[in-house]
């Protein structure tokens, strides 16, 4: 996607140990234009898949599957870090490694809101190594739900993760595919 690139290129802060800071505009303060094409553009790579409900994992992509959610016309579903008194009954879990936190959690869902008649969009903001997504595709399984595809805002396609998750078959679609980045430079090369 072209216009998310240019804006990667114009205010992605790279840092050390692999991070790619796009919180000027995507995970923390958000361009609201932008994330509308986004949305379209994840619309446009899944309309064939029946989509009925969309799901992510807080806090970062809770932004970005709502605005899907809306040209999908599909509720949001996302996973929770924490049990919370306000989540009665029974969840479906599973357990993540965060890259950026640097620890596991276990993420949940309420099974009131998942089940086998869903046809899940997965979608997130970054994916590197892939535990996020892993996780998230647990959940849906254990729902008995069917798996329409994840869609990624930003893939680090240095990172195995995307790899990984296309050789089990997973339709995954990238907006983004960073291929390299330096720290000292902040030069970003994507895959084309």
């Amino acid at each position: 996607m072209k216009l998310l690139k240019e804006r990667i290129q114009q205010d992605g802060k790279v840092k050390e140990g692999n991070i790619l800071k796009v919180d000027s505009f995507l995970n923390h303060q958000i361009d609201v234009e932008l994330l509308g094409e986004i949305a379209k553009e994840f619309q446009r790579r899944f309309a064939d898949t029946g989509v009925n409900k969309i799901l992510t994992i807080e806090a970062s992509g809770i932004g970005i599957a709502v605005e899907v959610g809306g040209v999908f016309n599909a509720p949001v579903l996302f996973a929770k870090k924490a049990k919370t008194k306000n989540i009665a009954g029974e969840v479906y879990t599973s357990k993540v490694m965060s890259y950026t936190h640097g620890r596991e959690f276990d993420i949940i869902v309420s099974k009131d809101f998942l089940g086998k008649d869903d046809r899940v969009l997965i979608v997130d903001d970054f994916l590197a190594n892939g535990a996020a997504l892993e996780g998230l595709i647990s959940l849906v399984e254990a729902a008995g739900a069917h798996l329409c595809g994840c869609g990624i805002v930003i893939e680090k396609g240095f990172q195995p993760g995307g790899e990984n998750l296309r050789k089990k078959g997973i339709k995954l679609e990238s907006l983004a595919i960073v291929d390299a980045m330096d720290a000292e430079t902040g030069v970003i090369t994507f895959r084309e």
